[in-house]
């Protein structure tokens, strides 16, 4: 831990950071507008329910199977060209998914943007804790950094809906280029370059280990949900647990582990972690329906969407920002507790939604989520790394980042995945017996392929077909919800007692630094 003064950053440093938001902002864009883009992508590429689910978070995955091993070899390489590198990839397979024309071309395009998308997101957290030293210019620049991607998400879906309403639904991608292009030009300007001497060499088997073990367990539990408790999807499972035990026991007996599994017994950093962790499995995780209910229940046109998207968003941005303010007046570990009470609050208030009548709840509810899990991350974010010995920051930044990644991603997968299987009951025990077949396919599967099934029948059976769809979703949004609250209640108590330590830790730290911070 530093004892003397704090070196101060100075204005390259600030500008360094603008350059860092900008690729945190686009990764969050990337998301957001996609799940705008999923009824105008459901009708073009008739994806499958599940096939739908893999387009939306392979990318989550892909990047939290290689985060850290990006961050090793940026470590190796240097952080800065890795994220220029991760940049310039990034942009060009944004183009190959803008073209996708089949659901299996879309999602391998999504798997190699998150191996893209993972050597940007390490290199962004690691620098700013090689940038900032001073202990309150650093929680304002992670405040930024959140902000960043608060900001994404205000502006992804307002920005989308504009596209999408000229243009297909692979435009969104295209979103993407003119923002790593300005990373690339300005990063190698305004962002040091930084290498550890001491790297450690990369470990391929640990690598293909680690993203096996997630991919198998991901895809058993879509399968379980989809076909109920089938051989294969048990097996997935298995074999996925099974990978990562030996994954660990691996770490365990290597010279230079993927991750130091000895920052795992500090209880604070866990503790923090695991918050961290289930904070964002239920952010992302019920992000998944609003997009869809607003266009293919409410009938909004994406634009609209994107508009009454914003309400929520901006909630994440002032609160994401307010927070360092009001950490230095209430004990972190409160504020944290109250925030994921906020959002328990709001997501027991979307199972109040109706088919005709969600839209108030709907956005009053993502207002209250948004402005109560805006100080979770930064500040959480900040506990796993201050509790970490100063030495062993970047690997515990890496740590965090792959945790969030996770998070999501499984939110997705597993919120995702219970309200298809809701969803797909519904339908199957609501449509009427004159609905051919292959209508009732398609309805079955996802809500977009009902509403696309329903435009090609006759009247009185279509809007059969589709009150059911958005009754059965709708049924599916709010048992996802009822589960979402009560995770987001279960880790508001858990944040209120095993946070305690470190916020006041992290409290003394900032009473200790007089000076404001400057840019």
């Amino acid at each position: 831990m530093n004892t003397g003064q704090s070196v101060r950053a100075g204005r390259r440093e600030w500008v360094g950071l603008a350059v860092l938001a900008l690729a945190c902002l686009l990764y969050v864009m990337d998301l957001t507008v996609l799940h705008l883009a999923v009824p105008a992508l459901s009708e073009d590429l008739r994806p499958t329910s599940t096939q739908l689910l893999w387009i939306i978070d392979v990318y989550g995955f892909m990047v939290a199977g290689a985060l850290v091993t990006m961050g090793t070899l940026g470590d190796r390489i240097g952080r800065r060209r890795l994220l220029l590198i991760g940049a310039a990839a990034f942009g060009a397979v944004s183009v190959l998914a803008a073209f996708s024309t089949t659901p299996e071309m879309l999602i391998v395009s999504r798997a190699l943007l998150g191996l893209a998308g993972a050597t940007v997101a390490p290199s962004t957290l690691s620098l700013i804790f090689h940038m900032f030293q001073d202990p309150k210019q650093r929680s304002l620049a992670v405040g930024i950094w959140i902000g960043a991607f608060s900001a994404g998400s205000a502006i992804g879906p307002v920005l989308g809906g504009l596209v999408l309403e000229a243009f297909w639904w692979g435009s969104v991608f295209l979103l993407a280029l003119p923002v790593m292009g300005a990373l690339l030009v300005l990063g190698p300007r305004v962002l040091p370059e930084y290498r550890d001497p001491n790297a450690g060499r990369l470990d391929l088997r640990s690598v293909a280990m680690s993203v096996g073990a997630l991919l198998a367990i991901v895809a058993g539990l879509k399968q379980l949900a989809q076909d109920g408790p089938t051989t294969g999807a048990v097996l997935a499972i298995a074999a996925g647990v099974g990978v990562g035990t030996l994954w660990v026991r691996r770490q365990q007996r290597l010279a230079e582990p993927m991750i130091d599994l000895a920052l795992f017994r500090i209880r604070r950093f866990n503790a923090a972690l695991v918050v961290n962790f289930l904070a964002l499995f239920v952010m992302i995780g019920y992000f998944l329906f609003i997009g869809q209910y607003l266009q293919l229940v409410a009938g909004m046109s994406p634009l609209h969407a994107g508009l009454w998207s914003l309400p929520g968003a901006l909630g994440f941005v002032v609160s994401s920002q307010l927070a360092p303010r009001f950490a230095q007046r209430v004990k972190p570990a409160n504020l944290v507790a109250a925030g994921l009470a906020a959002a328990a609050a709001g997501l027991f208030l979307l199972t109040t939604v109706q088919v005709g009548t969600g839209l108030t709840a709907i956005v009053v509810s993502s207002v209250v989520i948004s402005l109560g899990m805006g100080p979770v991350f930064g500040l959480t974010t900040e506990m796993i790394v201050g509790s970490a010995p100063a030495e062993k920051a970047g690997a515990a930044s890496g740590i965090s980042e792959t945790a969030a990644e996770l998070g999501g991603a499984l939110g997705i997968a597993v919120l995702g995945s219970i309200g298809a299987t809701i969803y797909r009951s519904g339908v199957a025990g609501g449509l009427p017996a004159d609905v051919p077949a292959e209508a009732a396919h398609a309805a079955r599967d996802t809500l977009g392929g009902a509403v696309s099934a329903a435009a090609h029948l006759p009247e009185p059976t279509a809007a059969v077909l589709v009150d059911v769809a958005r009754e059965a979703f709708v049924a599916g949004l709010q048992v996802t919800a009822a589960g979402a609250g009560v995770i987001a209640a279960a880790i508001a108590v858990v944040a209120a007692v095993a946070l305690r330590d470190s916020g006041a830790q992290q409290q003394e730290a900032s009473e200790r630094e007089a000076e404001p911070a400057c840019c």
